[in-house]
């Protein structure tokens, strides 16, 4: 299946967009593709687009004291943007990094807005989108807060399997806010 193909598919799994709607995406939406390491937004900048991967995988980080403190993961038929910078249109506090050659689509911030205007019925799309996104963050938080690392690799192993076996080691224990030590004596256990 064509990218292109495959996200008007997964749009339309969410809900069903006008023929209009569908080729007004095809005019518009951008292909970009990221090497692995490649830098799809870096702290400073402004976040103009959010992004559709329909192929790779991807990280979102923060330094902090000259650490990288991962905070997402997202791959195949995610949306990825910077939140705060992309909706408020300011400086991006975070990083987002290609950990595999990725392709992604987008959209800027104006022709999002546009598209809103114009056609209402992808409002209710962006609705659904953001409350997945939203309840991942919840459980995200919850997670770091209330588990034990046991628990939040635990989580990982049953829910996302597949970044385990994608992702890094040192990225993984990162995200779940434990040393690399520490994830490989719970790795061993398991």
């Amino acid at each position: 299946m064509k990218i292109m193909e495959k996200l008007l598919t997964y749009l339309n799994s969410i809900y069903s967009l006008s023929p209009e709607l569908q080729e007004h995406l095809f005019g518009i939406l951008k292909q970009q593709t990221l090497s692995r390491k490649q830098y799809l937004l870096k702290a400073e900048q402004v976040c103009n687009n959010i992004y559709f991967i329909s192929k790779g995988l991807v990280r979102c980080f923060y330094n902090k004291e000259d650490q990288e403190v991962n905070t997402w993961f997202m791959k195949e038929d995610d949306v990825i943007v910077s939140v705060e910078s992309f909706f408020y249109q300011k400086k991006s506090k975070e990083f987002i990094q290609a950990i595999e050659d990725t392709e992604l689509h987008s959209i800027s911030y104006e022709e999002l807005e546009y598209i809103y205007h114009t056609f209402p019925e992808f409002n209710f799309v962006a609705r659904i989108l953001l409350q997945k996104y939203y309840t991942l963050s919840e459980q995200r938080l919850y997670s770091l807060r209330m588990q034990r690392s046991q628990e939040r690799y635990r989580y990982l192993m049953d829910y996302y399997p597949e970044l385990i076996l994608r992702v890094p080691a040192k990225f993984l224990a990162s995200y779940l806010g434990i040393t690399e030590e520490t994830l490989s004596r719970i790795r061993s256990k398991k």
